[in-house]
């Protein structure tokens, strides 16, 4: 049985009070860089989401910091390359973004299938390396919710 994603995702920018953000680069994407990002499962709410897919991407326990929700959501064309993920015919993904505060840049624990490596950055850096333009956007905004 073919299980497709569903069309529902988090995106969650790890960062520090001064901000300095996380980004890991893809696995089945060299040098594209990115935050933690993920699909809703069924049943879950999107901070459970949120909480599953740091644990998932970093080995961070997201409820052991400051998890919040921004009230942000971009609906936007799901990339070719990633859309045989989903159901025939689901061409958009609606992302909506958390922010997660640690106290300083921690080590992270990468599942290897999914990223390659990490990067601690000043979020100006860490927004122009980003691959995806609303990922970008969100950390833009962080320097209005230091």
């Amino acid at each position: 049985m073919i299980v497709h994603k569903i069309p529902v995702s988090v995106l969650v920018v790890i960062h520090t009070a001064d901000g300095q953000v996380l980004l890991m680069e893809r696995a089945d994407a060299p040098g594209f860089w990115q935050s933690v990002t993920g699909s809703q499962d069924e049943g879950e709410t999107l901070e459970q989401t949120a909480i599953r897919e740091v644990r998932e991407e970093t080995g961070l326990d997201a409820a052991q910091f400051e998890l919040k929700p921004w009230d942000l959501a971009t609906r936007y064309e799901i990339y070719e390359r990633w859309r045989h993920r989903y159901a025939p015919g689901v061409t958009h993904n609606t992302e909506h973004v958390f922010g997660l505060k640690l106290p300083g840049p921690l080590p992270v624990v990468l599942a290897p299938r999914e990223h390659l490596r990490y990067l601690w950055l000043p979020w100006e850096q860490a927004a122009e390396r980003c691959f995806s333009p609303s990922n970008a956007a969100a950390i833009r905004l962080l320097f209005t919710r230091l």
